[in-house]
């Protein structure tokens, strides 16, 4: 059978989605993206990273800043579509939107569903300790991440996990299970799709800078968690006697301690332990205001004084 299929999306992680629909045999007839922002130090209009991907193949490009309008859903409509592809697209679609492909739209969503419906379901499972994510291929509907599921990939979190690393692989995952449901719909099939259950449902709320500051009253191992969630962005930041720093990578360090949180406990070439309200966080590389990303060697030979002799 054939496919005409519209893409919508934005950020990087979009992009082997994109990849995957522009393999899948179907017919890939505009991309949707959100319109050129400001970016970099010259705060330059800069167009997004799906944008500049659809250009370099050659796709039409649509930028609508709202498709709430009728002229813009005429537009969407002129391109008859039999499905609509949404990977972090950044706009909500109306129930007008979603009625207007013949098959209805999908979404890509890097939560297991319901679990993190929202917009920062990566960063929101390592914060909340979870062992496990995935990627959802989901039939939309009006609600927020709240559509049938109609096929899924799962993938353990470790503790060597960050946002980044996280994200990457649940992008690779997420054109993985698209590229199957696009496979299967070619092919003639109806994806079946499971109703998402009432139980466990949990909003992965927009990150914000604010969140990335580390109080050490709390547990060293969720403070662990912060430090990777927030892994690139926004980076996690604390203060090291006196002086206030973004904390790149830390680990939980199981000891008991008597200092006071946020103390000094050791420092060494390894890391610089930090007390905190339960156990000790490791830091292992940071960044001064105004430098560069360093290990916590490096640094220790900026603060000297910090030096242990434990």
């Amino acid at each position: 059978m054939s496919l005409r299929v519209v893409f919508a999306g934005t950020p990087e992680f979009s992009i082997p989605c994109l990849e995957a629909c522009r393999a899948s045999g179907a017919d890939l007839v505009a991309v949707y993206t959100q319109p050129d922002r400001p970016a970099g130090r010259g705060r330059k209009l800069t167009p997004s990273p799906v944008k500049q991907a659809a250009l370099d193949a050659n796709i039409a490009v649509e930028q609508p800043e709202t498709l709430k309008i009728a002229q813009a859903r005429a537009r969407l409509e002129a391109y008859r579509p039999d499905l609509m592809i949404v990977v972090a697209y950044g706009l909500i679609l109306s129930r007008k939107v979603l009625a207007i492909p013949r098959l209805g739209c999908w979404n890509v969503h890097a939560s297991l569903l319901p679990r993190w419906r929202g917009a920062a379901p990566i960063q929101r499972a390592i914060l909340a300790g979870d062992t496990e994510s995935g990627v959802n291929l989901m039939q939309m509907e009006a609600g927020l991440d709240t559509g049938p599921v109609l096929l899924e990939r799962r993938t353990p979190i470790t503790r060597d996990d960050t946002g980044g690393l996280l994200h990457d692989r649940l992008s690779a995952l997420g054109a993985d299970v698209l590229a199957e449901g696009l496979r299967r719909t070619l092919a003639g099939e109806t994806l079946y799709a499971v109703p998402q259950s009432p139980e466990g449902v949990m909003y992965a709320h927009k990150l914000e800078k604010a969140e990335a500051r580390l109080d050490f009253a709390r547990p060293a191992l969720a403070l662990e968690r912060q430090v990777r969630a927030f892994d690139p962005w926004p980076v996690a930041e604390g203060e090291i006697a006196g002086e206030n720093v973004r904390i790149w990578s830390a680990h939980a360090i199981e000891q008991s301690h008597a200092g006071a949180p946020g103390s000094v406990i050791a420092a060494q070439r390894g890391g610089i332990d930090i007390a905190c309200g339960e156990d000790m966080l490791r830091v292992t590389s940071l960044q001064r205001a105004g430098g560069k990303r360093i290990a916590a060697a490096d640094y220790l030979n900026a603060r000297p004084e910090l030096r242990s002799t434990r």
